[in-house]
């Protein structure tokens, strides 16, 4: 974010969206990172405990929600922005509407058909 000289921030909804895009980047990184190197990349010796703590976390199944959202934006380009403002960014309904000049009921409307989207997508991948 610091190395953007040529972006004049019109208000703090679009400075995180900005930050929302750039969260989900490098959450999709550092997923892909960790697969590959499960996948034949060098590997670090743990303690077995260790293991059992890490499997009792919750999978956030980053690269899927990726996937997925990259599917939902094919389909519907303003929903997937939508989602990666709520999601990655934390915006509130209200300032997504501010970032995208949309209405409280649009913003609203869009969240909730894309949510559902997503769950039904994500639970389609997992079974």
């Amino acid at each position: 974010l610091v190395d953007q000289h040529a972006v004049h921030w019109g208000n703090r909804a679009q400075l995180v969206g900005l930050a929302a895009v750039m969260m989900r980047r490098i959450l999709v990184n550092h997923a892909r990172d960790r697969v590959a190197a499960k996948r034949g990349g060098a590997g670090e010796r743990v303690p077995l405990t260790m293991g059992l703590e890490l499997a009792r976390l919750p999978d956030v199944r980053v690269l899927e929600l990726h996937d997925a959202l990259e599917r939902l934006t094919v389909l519907d380009p303003r929903q997937g922005h939508i989602v990666e403002l709520k999601f990655f960014g934390g915006l509130t309904t209200k300032e997504i509407g501010e970032v995208l000049d949309l209405s409280h009921a649009t913003i609203e409307r869009d969240w909730t058909f894309a949510r559902a989207w997503l769950h039904d997508a994500l639970a389609t991948s997992a079974g």
